[in-house]
Formats: C-alpha cells, structure tokens, sequence
C-alpha cells in the first residue's frame, strides 16, 4: 500500500484500525511527522449507527465478578490406583447482564456443570488442577433450543423443538479455510467435504462446532483441541445435512479409545467420543501454572470465544509450586461458603462491542474494517476475488470487559492481593498501569503509582524472582501472575484508584506510548476497572513480594536438533487492485493503473525460512514443515517476522524460554527485507520473561528465538494469538513423532 492511500484509509477515516500492511513508516514515520495522524490511536474502530455508544455505559456500577470454581461430577480410582477428578462440562446459550445493572442483558454462549445449571457463565468457573493428579472431561456441545428439555428430561424432551440446534450469534465467513460442516458444499478445491474453504460469501446459518482447547496444558493430541477434530450438538435437525465431526474426529477417537482402553476404572463413567460430546484427559505433569480453556474451531476461533466460551484452568501443586513464603490467598475453592473474601482472583480483560438491544456486535462485512460504509468498498468479494467479504483483519472492540462486565469495581483492603491476569482479547495489546485519579474520564488527572506490580509468574509457571513493574505489557493470551500490595498506596482524598490501559487501540508494533503510538481512549477502552478502598477486614498473613523465594524453573537440555527458521507473514489481493476515488469510496481499478495498489490484506500466514534467507508463506493445509523427530528432542525455533505488526505466537504442547530477539536488516519504509539479514547483537529478554512461556511476543523487523522440549508425540498446532489472524491461515499444524494423525494430514 502506498503511505498516501494509507493515511486516507486508515486515519482521515476517524481513526480506525491500521491494517496488517500498513507499514511501519506509517506508524513510526507519519504518526510523529503529522498531527493530524497524530491522533490516530486513541479512537476504537467507529462502530455502525446501530451499535451502543460505550460513552452511554456507565463505569465502577457493578462489582468484579470472581469465577467459583467449577463442581467436579465424580472422582475416579483408574488402573494403577491414581485418581482423576472427572467433570462433565457443557457449553449453552443464556443471558447474562454484562452491561450494568439497568441496561438490556446480553445473550452470551460459556461453559458450566451439567448437573448444575446455576454454574454456567461468562467467563466460565475455574476447573482447579492438582499436580500430577489427572483431569478428565466430557465436554459437551449443547447448543440447541433447550437443552435442559432435549438432553435431561426424563424419558425425552417435552417440546421437539427444543433439540433444534442454534444458529451462530455472529457473522461466519465460509470463504475462509473452515470447519464447514454441511456436507453437501463443494470447496474451492472442488471436492466435497468438511473443513476447506468455499465460493459461498453468504452467512452460514447451520449447526456450531465446537472443540476445546486447555491453553499451555501439556497433554495428548487427541485431548489438545485440535481445529479439525470439531463436533456438532446432537441435534434432531442434522437430517443427515451436516457431519456430526471434523475431518480429525476419528483419528484421535481411535487415540482416545486406546488410552481409555488401559486408563480406566471398571464403574467409571463411559468416555467413548459419542454424537455431540468428547471425553478429554490432561494429565497435569507440568509445573504449577495460570491456563485458560476456549474453543478452537477451524476457521471459527474468533467467533466463538467472542461469543463467551473461555474459562481459567488453575494448576497447583508440586515442586513448580514450591513458594518460600506466604502467597496472598485464599481463591476461589470447590465447597466454599457464600460471602467468603478472595485474595487470590483471576481476572480476565477481553474488548467487546455492544448493540442496543444488549446483543454482542462484530462486523459482518469486509468495509467495517477499512472505516468505510459497505457501498463505499466497491470491490468483487469471493467468489468473483479472492477478498473475503466479511473477515475483518484485526477487531478492536470499543468498551472493556472484566470477568464479565463493563468497567466493575473490586472493594480491596489494605493488604496483599495476587492478581493472575489474562489478556484474553481478540487483538488488542494491554499495558496496564495503576493510577489515581479525581476524574477517571480525564488522563490529566491519573497519576500513576509507581512499582504497583510485583510479577511473580507468566504462562507456564514462576518467574526465578519477583519483579517490580510500573506497568504489564501482555499480547492477547499472555498470564500475568501478580501481587499488588494496596497498604503501600495512598489514594489522596477526593481520588480513587483505577486500572487503566494505555495499549494503543489499533495493532500493537511495539514501542513506547506517546512516542510510538497514542494511548487508548482514556475515556473507554483506557480504563479497566475500579480498585475501590476499604478497611482492613482481618491481619494480612502474605510475605511480602521481595521477600518471596520462588521455585527455580527447571533446566532445559541442549538442542537435540538443528535451529528452525520459521516466517510470519502477510498476502494482499492478487486479483483486486484499488484506488480511494474523490467520494471517498475505494474502488476497483485495473492493476495496470499507476495509482493502482493491490487490496489487502487478505490473510496473514506462517512460513520457513529457505537457505537463501526468503520466506515461503504455507497454508494451513500444505504439508508440515516443523517435524520433530521424537518425543523428548529439544529445539530452538527462530521467529523471522516480516509484518508490519507483533504478533502473539502461541505453541501449542510445550513450555518454551525466551532465548532472546534480534533487529533484522529494514527497507526505508521499516519492514524487514528479504534475504533476511540479522543486524547487531541479540537482546536478551524482558525480566518478565525469564520464566518459562507459551505465547511470545514475535516484534516486527525481528526474529525471536525460543527454546523447548517436546515431550509428547503427536500433531499439534502452532499459531498467532490475534484470533483474526489464526482464523485465516496464521495456524500450522506440526508433528512430534509420526502418528496416524500426522500421516493423515501429510497424506491430504
């Protein structure tokens, strides 16, 4: 894209998003030279006239809701004498009151008990894990009518209908590469089947798949939530329309029927894969540690989680878990009375936009995300291009939701607190930070409390020591395990004290705020929640943070293979070339004009690195190209990233250290050049990142190089955790071993 297209485009358009391929003089050449671009990331994507003014909503209204954890169904007593904690667990539709109290509710999917409808929210109630004590569960897709009626009702359902399956709440793209369940549409590639792309630019309206996915656990290919290994609701209108499972569903049911084979106890509930239900176990060998569990459904992912569908997974126990001192406690436990105080709570951050009838908006149309009416982005969409007509590149959602409300407030003592954050947003980047203020809705009067944050943890366990910060910069999927310490803080009269994030409201390049990029709206999606004083309610037992002696993390060995050199990358249209005409309106022009730029971007990919320093963009469906050779080999994977954008890459199965980064050589417009050519010396990484991880920061203009050892064999995912881009081939699949899984799908 030219820069003068750009600046039209993306920011004389009341500021929204930067695209995948706008370039890096853009945001750190014009975005300083002009003040008129100056101005472009504090402003969220303008939403439709329709949609909820988040200026309408009002904040600190209701308070921080802390996720119970989830009831376990039954204890099991497997073969071998160990016990595994079996849950029953079942995604549904419901109404939850997300925005204050007052306002419309808003109809949300999330997980809960079977057995206990009450359990079911957004977020869902934490699954609590012990070390080495193994987990098993039947998650259920129970997205239909009324499936207390359909699946519960003694001797079946009252009303037929109530088995009906319901359709998606939000707009699916069926061009891209998707789970694509009807049965009877043909692919792009001219065949038959699920999970493909097709020529349909129409709303799919059919059954929702589902398939879960428990973040950074360290489990078997058949319990990791591979995208192709979906199921559908056992649903009374299927009528033979739609495969029931993914193309994956068998290979890794004949997985799990093996291991249940010799894992299970005589009188323990069946875990045979049935219509609608999977029976996962994760045996929770790895260090104590903060996951999550969402959906990971082909071509669907962000749609989803959006939707609501994501939970914590707390992992305790063990030598990872081995603290000399006193944490702040206690958290939410199984059996807890009512009213009890928590001073361990997880907290989830997630962007989210409002109708104003209450209901989730996400864009259904391509021209959302150029800032554009739909009649103004006059374009050929699929099946006449190769431009999807509704994925949007990137979403940024213009209010902040907390554990499941709009701007909450949390009543905190004057004592310890341990925060385990989530950035479990679509795209956005978070940097948080502490602040007083007199008027929240006015940034000239927050000042920051210095050193509020004391990280202990990340993804995959403890950090070698606690650390103070200023601030907690985490790209969406990113933990933040903390403790704040609110006796050390003064909140001068007449001010209250808030958390605020100051993450720009457009893709994250890195950088520094106000420097590099403009904070987000101070007035929205810059505040987080209300950290609200009260007194002491009884004596603080907490060691303080400095006095902390945490576990050390364990060695890994050397590398058992060579280094691998992987790509991030970016497609624009090959078909579709544009110019912005005089009304303001993008349209088509033929590519041989000189004003003519390609339309993009079109989709975000993985790739490797070939010999000659080139990058070799791979489809989801192409071949694996990351084969490692056994379970127990350790590697170091370089992250080559020729994007304009960071990026999240997530690594499914393993924990991986942070090696270090690198600058990689640039053209004049910032974009790392091919043949790649590293530049300096590598930095070492942030003290927030000595720990062991599962998702990284992959920075623009660099390679990031991780470390890990694979200690299963099987086929597993590798992907970016901006959940638009992994929707639209930024996901590879890659082998441990050679498995009937992996031989499947090398052999399509």
């Amino acid at each position: 894209m030219s820069d003068s297209r750009d600046f039209l485009r993306f920011v004389g358009r009341a500021g929204v998003s930067i695209g995948l391929s706008l370039s890096l003089a853009l945001v750190f050449g014009l975005l300083q030279a002009s003040p008129a671009v100056a101005q472009h990331g504090g402003n969220p994507q303008p939403m439709p006239a329709s949609s909820l003014d988040p200026m309408s909503i009002d904040k600190y209204v209701d308070p921080l809701v802390i996720p119970p954890a989830i009831p376990r169904t039954s204890k099991i007593n497997v073969k071998g004498g160990k016990n595994v904690d079996y849950y029953e667990i079942a995604v549904r539709q419901f109404q939850q009151q997300i925005l204050p109290t007052g306002m419309p509710s808003t109809t949300v999917w999330s997980y809960g008990a079977v057995g206990a409808p009450a359990t079911f929210n957004y977020p869902a109630f934490t699954i609590e894990a012990k070390w080495k004590s193994p987990v098993r569960v039947k998650w259920i897709n129970e997205l239909v009518e009324d499936p207390i009626d359909c699946f519960y009702t003694p001797g079946g359902p009252v009303n037929a209908d109530s088995c009906n399956y319901l359709p998606h709440l939000l707009p699916v793209d069926q061009t891209l590469h998707w789970a694509n369940p009807a049965i009877d549409t043909q692919c792009k590639n001219g065949m038959i089947g699920t999970d493909c792309r097709t020529n349909d630019p129409g709303f799919y309206q059919g059954p929702v798949p589902m398939i879960v996915h428990v973040h950074g656990a360290e489990t078997y290919e058949w319990s990791d939530g591979y995208p192709e290994a979906w199921y559908l609701p056992a649903a009374n209108n299927l009528n033979g329309d739609y495969a029931t499972g993914g193309s994956f569903f068998d290979v890794f049911n004949d997985g799990a029927d093996a291991f249940f084979a010799n894992a299970n106890a005589k009188n323990a509930p069946n875990p045979a894969w049935q219509e609608g239900s999977v029976t996962f176990e994760y045996p929770n060998d790895q260090e104590a540690t903060t996951l999550w569990y969402h959906d990971h459904t082909l071509g669907m992912t962000r749609l989803n989680v959006y939707a609501g569908p994501a939970g914590f997974y707390i992992l305790r126990g063990g030598p990872g878990d081995a603290v000399i001192g006193t944490l702040p406690g206690p958290a939410p436990a199984l059996g807890d009375p009512p009213g009890l105080d928590y001073y361990e709570i997880p907290i989830a951050i997630q962007d989210r936009s409002f109708n104003e009838d209450g209901s989730l908006y996400y864009p259904d149309n391509r021209a959302f995300f150029e800032g554009l009416e739909p009649n103004q982005l006059q374009i050929p969409f699929i099946p006449d291009s190769d431009v999807s007509p509704i994925w949007n590149p990137e979403f940024f959602g213009n209010t902040i939701v907390t554990n499941g409300k709009t701007w909450p407030y949390l009543d905190t003592e004057p004592r310890r607190y341990r925060f385990r954050f989530l950035n479990g947003s679509q795209s956005r980047f978070l940097i948080l930070r502490l602040v007083t203020a007199t008027d929240p809705d006015d940034p000239s009067t927050w000042v920051e409390v210095p050193g509020a944050f004391w990280q202990i943890g990340a993804e995959q366990g403890f950090l070698p020591a606690p650390i103070q910060l200023d601030e907690l910069l985490m790209g969406p999927a990113e933990r933040a395990d903390t403790i704040m310490d609110f006796s050390a803080i003064a909140v001068p009269a007449g001010s209250g004290l808030y958390l605020v994030n100051v993450a720009p409201d457009d893709p994250f390049g890195g950088g520094t705020v106000g420097v590099d990029f403009d904070p987000a709206d101070p007035m929205t999606t810059g505040q987080v929640m209300e950290l609200r004083p009260v007194p002491l309610k009884s004596p603080d037992a907490s060691t303080p943070p400095a006095q902390l002696l945490l576990p050390a993390p364990p060695v890994l060995p050397a590398a058992t293979q060579a280094t691998r050199t992987i790509t991030l990358n970016e497609e624009e249209s090959a078909t579709v070339c544009v110019v912005e005409d005089m009304d303001g309106n993008v349209v088509e022009v033929d590519c041989t004009n000189p004003a003519a730029e390609p339309f993009g971007p079109t989709e975000a990919l993985l790739g490797v690195l070939e010999a000659d320093g080139s990058s070799t963009p791979l489809m989801w469906a192409d071949p694996t190209s990351e084969n490692v050779s056994a379970a127990g080999n350790t590697e170091v994977w370089e992250i080559y990233n020729f994007t304009a954008d960071a990026h999240p890459i997530h690594i499914h199965l393993v924990q991986f250290q942070v090696v270090d980064r690198q600058a990689l050589a640039t053209d004049e417009e910032g974009m790392a050049t091919q043949p790649a050519q590293l530049i300096g010396q590598p930095r070492p990484p942030e003290v927030w990142e000595t720990g062991y991880k599962d998702t990284v920061i992959a920075y623009p203009g660099e390679v990031t190089r991780v470390k890990a050892t694979f200690p299963l064999n099987g086929l597993f995912v590798w992907h970016c955790h901006i959940l638009e881009h992994e929707d639209n081939e930024m996901m590879r699949p890659y082998c441990v071993g050679n498995t009937a899984a992996c031989q499947q799908h090398n052999s399509n």
